[in-house]
């Protein structure tokens, strides 16, 4: 029970960085905006695409937050499995699981994905770091409150 707690907590956890990084008021969110071509539409076009989107937003954020709860589940049964080593092998092995396997799959979808050849590599950066930011405060936040 305690597990899926924590998975509701990184969720949660998740949802907020994620908000927050990629916020139009960031240059990550800004970044964001521009690789998927929004920033290059006119305000009625951006306007458009927003009502267009808006009824349907619910099902990404709720797709979102499972992926999130998944991620967040995983992360606590790392953590609950490797208690007696202690937090540093805990941040260890979720780096290690961000290295060669968030990294890589972020990188592949930028990749083979429609994202602009020009703005690739900062894309990946903010991406990848957003992802670290989020699995190593989600450490923290279970280490808290465990």
């Amino acid at each position: 029970m305690t597990i899926i707690l924590f998975g509701i907590l990184g969720m949660i956890i998740s949802a907020v960085i994620g908000s927050l990084w990629y916020s139009t008021k960031t240059p990550m969110g800004r970044l964001h905006l521009e690789s998927i071509g929004f920033s290059r539409l006119s305000k009625d076009e951006r306007e458009n695409r927003m009502k267009e989107m808006k009824p349907k937003m619910w099902k990404y954020y709720l797709a979102q937050m499972i992926l999130s709860f998944l991620t967040s589940v995983f992360i606590a049964i790392i953590m609950s499995a490797q208690k007696s080593f202690g937090s540093g092998i805990v941040y260890g092995e979720v780096g290690l699981v961000w290295l060669c396997f968030t990294v890589p799959l972020i990188g592949q979808s930028l990749l083979w994905g429609n994202c602009d050849k020009k703005l690739r590599w900062k894309k990946f950066f903010s991406d990848i770091l957003a992802n670290l930011v989020i699995y190593f405060a989600i450490i923290l936040a279970i280490i808290l409150f465990a």
